[in-house]
């Protein structure tokens, strides 16, 4: 074989193995939803990162005689019962309510694949750790969740455990579910016939099989962590007082929605549509990431 003709083939190999990735992001690419709930997304996200630029000041700074001012020139959002800038607490309020979610995913979503993948390989430890998980279900997870945040402690560190602790076992069985079918294919135990190490057939099969299911499911547990900060500070087991939240905008202008609604509009409205595009993202993987239904499209 010709120089010509092996470079030929290394290029034709290598575009073989490129051309499942580049096919997926041709499909979200011209996906219209992923795209609009993605740039949805990265805007809220810019936002709360440039919000000391967007919204200068303390968003905490009481100004009794600007109570109750109804959105205007001067202040875009409005003003609550202490007179405080609603537009500043609703830019800053998402630094907090976005961290949160962002490292309950990332901790819950790490944790449960590492677990999946040991439980759904190894059949004593998926016997014991499912009915751990099972028993963890059985719960409502916000009860599981109010219970831990409010033997801990309000702050932001016990929301992120709380929710973290709730969180894996759905994305757990995820994990499992599709390990379980993985490991039945004829190339792992072909792998495992011949001695190739555990956590090689890990790295090299296991883990690219079930990244498509991880993927969509860190974006509704992204959507669940936001909603579940929302919820706990709402009912006061949350972070703290001085903290800033969209759940805690929403719980100190409850009081006040028939005198001033606008308190309640804009954070409501923040936390629906960061809910709503990431809902709709995760929707989007789905059909993208699944063969089955990107061939129906």
């Amino acid at each position: 074989m010709t120089a010509a003709e092996t470079t030929g083939t290394e290029e034709a190999r290598e575009g073989f193995g490129a051309s499942p990735n580049r096919t997926a992001l041709e499909r979200f690419l011209r996906h219209p939803t992923a795209m609009a709930s993605t740039a949805v997304l990265v805007l809220l996200g810019l936002v709360t990162i440039l919000a000391p630029v967007i919204a200068p000041g303390d968003p905490m700074r009481v100004n009794p005689v600007a109570r109750f001012t109804a959105p205007g020139a001067e202040y875009f959002f409005g003003t609550d019962n202490l007179g405080r800038d609603v537009f500043r607490i609703v830019v800053h309020g998402g630094r907090t309510s976005l961290l949160v979610g962002l490292v309950v995913t990332v901790v819950s979503v790490s944790i449960a694949t590492v677990l999946g993948l040991v439980s759904g390989f190894f059949h004593q430890v998926d016997i014991v750790l499912m009915r751990f998980v099972d028993g963890i279900m059985a719960f409502p997870s916000i009860v599981l969740a109010t219970a831990a945040a409010a033997y801990l402690g309000a702050s932001v560190s016990t929301v992120i455990l709380a929710l973290s602790f709730v969180l894996i076992a759905p994305s757990l069985r995820v994990v499992r579910g599709q390990v379980l079918v993985v490991r039945e294919l004829q190339m792992i135990e072909a792998a495992r016939a011949t001695g190739v190490p555990t956590l090689r057939i890990f790295r090299r099969y296991v883990l690219p099989a079930v990244t498509s299911p991880i993927l969509v499911q860190a974006s509704f547990i992204f959507s669940a962590a936001v909603l579940g900060e929302a919820a706990l500070s709402f009912i006061g087991v949350g972070i703290g007082p001085t903290d800033l939240s969209w759940g805690n905008a929403l719980t100190e202008a409850r009081d006040y929605i028939g005198r001033a609604p606008w308190i309640v509009i804009f954070p409501g409205l923040a936390l629906m549509i960061t809910i709503l595009a990431l809902n709709l993202l995760g929707d989007s993987l789905r059909d993208i990431l699944d063969p089955r239904l990107a061939r129906r499209r």
